[in-house]
């Protein structure tokens, strides 16, 4: 039986994730069949410029196995768009299951799709999801999520990863590896979104004890920056730090210490310097603890790392 694919495409919407389910459904051959649907039926722009074709509009959709929900560059935008946000809650009604690629996850909380289940977006918007719908689980490292009938994914790229976890779910694994190999693509990407995730900034506090600690760890985070060394630095107990520290960045302050070692080591590494130098430079001391803490925050091993982010070059 054909299998009846809505994707979702509005005025902002990003080119690849519209473009990246409709290559992975398009790529496993005639057993899908995949429309566009737009909310009046006309054509829209992409975030890119380039117009994309309206199969149908949203209202004329009766049934779909699957609804595929893409997000947008200007998240404040595409939640509080009831143009957007309406044909998402409509259409999720007429589908077997629902999924969303990258912050297509913020129209689908917003349509109450995501209340009490687990979900993933865009590593830079995840905390956002979290903070405006609580009652969502957010699961912010994940490629993509799966819990019942509703799936999200990670940014951009991410859709091709699910589309293809749906794929297997429909035709099983030996159709998903071929559309893999078609598209040269990982069947399954190793690691998770920590990997990709830019250095997070220093937690945006102007507390008078806290924040010349914070930009002291930061400008040298190879030096002793212990708990008891911090505290005495400030003037203060160690257990009062601790607190100011878990008020102020949500962190102990060995955990926003650990936090901005990784990050140092992952700038030394992409600038050229061995695992080792990495380690001792940063503060992370020896090749067994960057390992650990590249295992805690990245998700994959500091070579491993290497060998994606460093160079373009085949190595």
């Amino acid at each position: 039986m054909t299998h009846s694919v809505v994707v979702l495409a509005f005025d902002g919407v990003r080119l690849l994730d519209v473009s990246a389910p409709l290559e992975v459904f398009g790529t496993a051959g005639p057993a899908y069949a995949v429309r566009v649907c737009t909310p009046d039926g006309r054509d829209v722009r992409t975030s890119t410029g380039l117009r994309i074709g309206a199969d149908c509009a949203a209202e004329a959709v009766a049934e779909a196995d699957t609804l595929i929900v893409p997000g947008a560059v200007d998240v404040d935008r595409f939640v509080t768009a009831p143009e957007v946000v309406g044909p998402v809650a409509e259409l999720a009604g007429r589908a077997r299951r629902v999924a969303a690629v990258c912050t297509g996850a913020f129209a689908l909380a917003a349509a109450g799709l995501l209340a009490g289940r687990r979900a993933t977006t865009h590593w830079a918007h995840a905390s956002e999801l979290a903070r405006r719908h609580p009652e969502v689980e957010v699961t912010a490292d994940a490629i993509f999520v799966e819990d019942g009938p509703v799936f999200t994914s990670a940014g951009v790229t991410a859709g091709i990863d699910l589309c293809l976890a749906l794929v297997e779910q429909d035709r099983g694994p030996a159709v998903a590896r071929e559309v893999a190999r078609d598209l040269v693509v990982f069947l399954q990407r190793p690691g998770g979104q920590s990997q990709f995730s830019a250095a997070s900034r220093t937690p945006p506090t102007r507390h008078p004890l806290v924040r010349p600690l914070l930009d002291a760890v930061v400008a040298d985070p190879g030096a002793d920056h212990s708990a008891t060394a911090l505290a005495r630095r400030a003037g203060v107990s160690a257990r009062h730090l601790t607190r100011l520290f878990r008020e102020q960045t949500g962190a102990t302050p060995a955990g926003y210490v650990e936090r901005v070692r990784v990050e140092a080591a992952r700038l030394l590494l992409e600038g050229g310097a061995s695992v080792t130098g990495a380690a001792a430079r940063s503060g992370l001391g020896s090749d067994e603890s960057l390992r650990r803490a590249f295992a805690r925050h990245v998700g994959v091993t500091p070579s491993a790392y290497v060998a994606r982010f460093r160079s373009t070059r085949y190595a």
